[in-house]
Parts: C-alpha cells; structure tokens; sequence
C-alpha cells in the first residue's frame, strides 16, 4: 500500500479510520533516489511516519536517519509501503523478521536482526543442523559475548573474525573485568579470545558515531577452544542494539 507520491510526508497522518483497520501492521522506507528499501519496520497507528519526523526534529545521526535526511536535500520524499497489515503483534514480529533477513542488514539501516532472527532466522540447512545438534555450554569464567551477527559471513576467515570480534564497542568499566571474549553467531560460539588490554577508538570528529568506544586487543584463547560451537543462546537474553552482553562480570 504505497503513499501516494504527491502528499507532503513530513506532516502526514493516517485518518482515525484508517489506523483502526490497519493494526498492527510491517512497512518499509524505500529511497525514491534508486528505488532501494533502507528500513523494515513494524508498527500501529502512525508509527511508519515516525522517522521522518525524527530525522527533522532530532540532531541524533545513526544510518538510517541519515538516510532519510540525504533524501530531503535532494528535494525528495521517502516512499512508505505497507507490506502486511490487520496483524497481531506476534505476526508482525514474524513478517519484520523474515523480511530483515531475506533483504540483510547490511542493505538496511536497521541496527540489529529481526525478532528471534538468530535462533529461527535465514540459514543454511548446515547451519540449521549446527544449531539444533549444538549442546548448551556453561560460562564460567569472566567474559563477553560479542554478538558479530550483522559482519559475519560464511567466508569469514580467523583474522577477519578476530578483527570483527575486537571491536569498536560501547562498552563500560565493567570491560576490565573481563578475561576472554566470545565471538557469537546466532547464538553458537565461533571463537574465544583472551583480552590483554583494551584500547581507546579516536574519533575524528565530534559527530563521529565511533566516539567512546572501544576495542581489545587478544589472542586466540587455547584453553577455551572446547567452547566453539556451543550453544550460549541462554546468556543473550533480549534483542538490544548493544552486541556486547557481559557474564561473570
């Protein structure tokens, strides 16, 4: 159900009438530059018209924002599509998902995967068997798990893990207590690390996005390696757009 090209979006609403038919409903943001989507999202009532309000209002910069700010000064609109509507939550969760996998977040300014994307998501049929004959593993030692889901690929090799997994991340004084670090896809380990020390992220600016990060700097962790291929799904918890979730620490 695509707006109609000649409304100005950047004050619209959807009639009451309308928004009691829709429901819950799945959209997308497409950019009228090269017809590409940039954004998936799921929502009620006038919630696929809340980023361009944002992107106006608010001086935050993240991808997506940027986006839709590019469109603006090259006098253009972002086109809306409704892709399914009169849904529940649960199903709209379910449509968002698929649709963020089956485009990849590395097209999309989406900031993390779909809802259960790691565990029920797009795979291969060896990563469906990896993932269901993986056994649970316990965490006992002080460490991260850093999620690299949105830069992990099947070809990805050991060096370009590591350098995946390091870093930069927003992480907080709690990273000192951490002797080891995970690098966890879809929620089975790929690799273990033991961090040395941690490092700084210079920015070059002051609207740099990779401002107070950091990364570590480690090697590979011999006595850990029993973890690879573990199943850790159990300490991620909630979707959040922090990869970095830290146990024992």
């Amino acid at each position: 159900m695509p707006v109609s090209d000649g409304v100005h979006q950047r004050a619209m609403a959807l009639p009451l009438g309308v928004v009691e038919h829709l429901g819950f409903y799945v959209y997308a943001l497409r950019d009228p530059r090269d017809g590409a989507v940039f954004y998936v999202g799921k929502g009620t009532g006038n919630r696929l018209f809340a980023h361009v309000a944002a992107a106006i209002e608010r001086p935050a910069i993240t991808e997506k924002l940027d986006r839709i700010r590019a469109i603006h000064a090259a006098g253009r609109e972002v086109d809306y599509e409704v892709i399914r509507h009169g849904l529940t939550e649960d199903q709209a969760f379910e449509v968002e998902s698929a649709l963020i996998d089956w485009l990849g977040l590395d097209d999309l300014a989406n900031a993390v995967g779909g809802h259960h994307a790691a565990r029920r998501g797009r795979m291969t049929v060896p990563e469906i068997v990896a993932l269901y004959a993986a056994q649970p593993v316990t965490l006992t030692e002080p460490c991260l798990l850093i999620i690299v889901n949105r830069r992990f690929a099947r070809n990805t090799g050991a060096e370009q893990l590591y350098e995946i997994t390091r870093g930069d991340w927003v992480v907080g004084p709690r990273r000192a207590k951490a002797r080891f670090a995970l690098s966890v896809f879809r929620g089975l380990v790929r690799a273990v690390y033991r961090i040395e020390q941690w490092e700084p992220v210079v920015s070059d600016g002051p609207h740099q996005k990779r401002r107070n990060r950091w990364r570590f700097v480690g090697t590979r962790a011999a006595e850990l390696q029993h973890l690879v291929g573990g199943d850790v799904s159990a300490y991620l918890g909630q979707a959040s757009q922090n990869p970095v979730r830290y146990v024992n620490c």
